[in-house]
């Protein structure tokens, strides 16, 4: 049996392509003409024997076949970028330190220390978990080279920015409208909090009545009470406990609004420890966030992953 090898160069400028949304911006990410890279999508659309591209007006998306050969092409440049940074980043030493809110810290921040922790066992990660208000003051003075960070950010060196949906939380046990006599029964975290405004300020639109049943200066403490069923909240979808749920319109509750989500830093130029892990973050988050919800920052693009925007 023949085996074919799959170009990882080509690879790479469909990967760039596509996120940075057409072949004109990832040929002058690449320093290569478009024509050029017209040639390499010629050539993976002859070794993979499927096209990979389709007219959609005045666009170019990718097919199904194109859709998940990216999928394929993100795993084998993950892995071939790890196994690089493996052998030469070995010997890089340092330290980094990097704050996340808690949302991001159980269940999705493991598999990226794992993945740079592969690569660059001798770098001590210091990692700090609590409120943006809080990560963002340990940012600007210093005491963190990175932060995850929801809401509006300015003064910060942004490396992606993101668009994420508010949903409604509730217990996986309610089954019922989530509207009482007395109003709405809201668990929220304790103020300052941009969530806890977005819950009344929604309600407040709404002229929907509300009542303050459970409060908890920590997440893991809210999600105690939300999944006890003291009450609804509002956050984003991402990190859920399991006995937690998104609320859909069959409960009652009025739309919700989008927040914010940065990856930045004050550094002007980050060690390369930090930047290692810049690197890293920013390549997961694409990969895991919404489809279409990345809008910004030097490796991404306002277009959803799946769609190529050329003009024709």
């Amino acid at each position: 049996m023949r085996f074919l090898n799959l170009d990882m160069d080509i690879l790479r400028t469909l990967v760039i392509a596509t996120d940075l949304g057409g072949f004109v911006h990832g040929a002058a990410r690449l320093g290569r003409s478009q024509s050029a890279v017209s040639l390499q999508m010629k050539k993976l659309e002859e070794q993979v024997g499927q096209s990979l591209f389709r007219k959609n007006g005045r666009t170019v998306a990718l097919t199904e076949a194109g859709t998940i050969l990216l999928h394929y092409a993100r795993r084998l440049l993950e892995l071939n970028d790890e196994a690089i940074y493996a052998v030469r980043g070995s010997a890089i030493e340092g330290a980094v330190r990097l704050g996340v809110p808690p949302d991001f810290a159980e269940k999705w921040l493991p598999a990226v220390l794992l993945r740079f922790n592969r690569a660059h066992p001798n770098i001590h990660v210091q990692l700090q978990v609590g409120r943006t208000r809080d990560l963002l003051e340990e940012l600007a003075t210093g005491a963190l080279d990175l932060a995850i960070a929801f809401g509006p950010t300015t003064d910060e060196r942004v490396s992606l920015r993101a668009r994420l949906p508010l949903v409604w939380l509730g217990s996986r046990t309610l089954e019922a409208d989530a509207r009482t006599a007395g109003g709405v029964r809201l668990a929220l975290l304790d103020p300052p909090c941009m969530f806890r405004e977005a819950s009344i300020e929604t309600l407040g639109r709404a002229r929907q009545p509300w009542k303050l049943t459970a409060s908890s200066p920590s997440l893991s403490g809210l999600w105690a009470m939300v999944e006890a069923g003291l009450g609804v909240t509002v956050r984003t979808a991402l990190g859920l406990p399991e006995g937690v749920k998104v609320l859909d319109g069959r409960f009652g509750l009025p739309g919700l609004s989008t927040i914010g989500l940065s990856l930045c830093t004050m550094a002007e130029t980050l060690s390369p420890a930090a930047s290692r892990l810049e690197t890293i973050l920013t390549e997961t988050l694409k990969s895991d966030l919404p489809a279409g919800s990345v809008v910004s920052g030097p490796r991404a693009a306002a277009a959803a992953e799946d769609t190529l925007k050329i003009q024709i």
